[in-house]
């Protein structure tokens, strides 16, 4: 399997590991009704200003890749999870929403006509220096038939919790490992654990020349400028938490004793 590039340090925000984040969009009508085009993709994402990448359509679906993976990426102190959750109400669509974080933390969260059907983190306490209370262990399990559904192959459901619900050796196995396993299983575009490599061309997937570049939602050159300029207010308003209030148990006390 080809991994990405490590991300730069000041987007990692901890021990070096690969950031990346993306949204898909289903193209192909379902729900029934939403029928959508790269074209109307596009102008939304222009609309909530957008920083990224948007890639041609793949098998029904359409890929924006976020500039920054762990950061805020458009308007309103939106991440990648924000700019899904929009997208899903703006275009009435199915929208997966994907986020890794150093390779120690995958995000993964779910929309269908709008309405989310379901949100996974495999270890909220990742990155929480200041609230070492929070439990370690995989969140969001229970939605994997919901998740399975919405990428049109509910038969992948058992085996999908199972790969959800694995804790992973840190010291051995990296999160974008289980997510190359997960789009393989979802038959979802498995270059998007490379999608790091941007803006170069992405081992294994698309050419940077047949992607739209967004800066702050200006394709080009001017986009470029745009992007770099807002970005200096954007590193300042970080995103929200994609899991507001996590699993806690007793301070202090390791969880894996009882």
């Amino acid at each position: 399997m080809m991994y990405p590039v490590v991300a730069p340090s000041s987007d990692v925000g901890g021990p070096s590991g690969y950031t990346y984040a993306c949204v898909l969009v289903r193209l192909d009508g379902v729900p029934a009704g939403a029928l959508r085009t790269r074209a109307e993709v596009l102008a939304a994402l222009r609309e909530i200003r957008f920083s990224g990448w948007l890639a041609q359509p793949e098998d029904g679906w359409v890929v924006a890749v976020a500039a920054s993976g762990n950061g805020t990426v458009a308007a309103g102190r939106r991440g990648v999870v924000g700019v899904g959750e929009w997208l899903a109400d703006r275009l009435n669509a199915t929208v997966v929403a994907v986020r890794v974080v150093s390779d120690r933390q995958l995000l993964l969260a779910a929309w269908l006509a709008g309405e989310e059907v379901g949100r996974y983190v495999s270890d909220p306490s990742y990155g929480l220096s200041d609230e070492e209370d929070v439990l370690p262990d995989p969140l969001g399990v229970e939605y994997a038939a919901a998740f399975a559904a919405a990428c049109g192959h509910p038969p992948a459901a058992d085996e999908l919790a199972e790969l959800l619900a694995e804790q992973l050796d840190p010291d051995s196995v990296i999160e974008s490992e289980r997510l190359g396993a997960l789009l393989r299983l979802l038959q979802l575009p498995t270059w998007l654990v490379a999608a790091t490599a941007l803006p170069r061309d992405v081992p294994t997937g698309p050419r940077a020349a047949d992607m739209t570049r967004l800066g702050a939602g200006v394709p080009g050159i001017a986009g470029w400028l745009c992007g770099r300029a807002v970005n200096v207010i954007r590193r300042r308003r970080r995103p929200p938490p994609a899991i507001a209030d996590p699993p806690r148990g007793a301070a202090g006390i390791d969880p894996w004793v009882f």
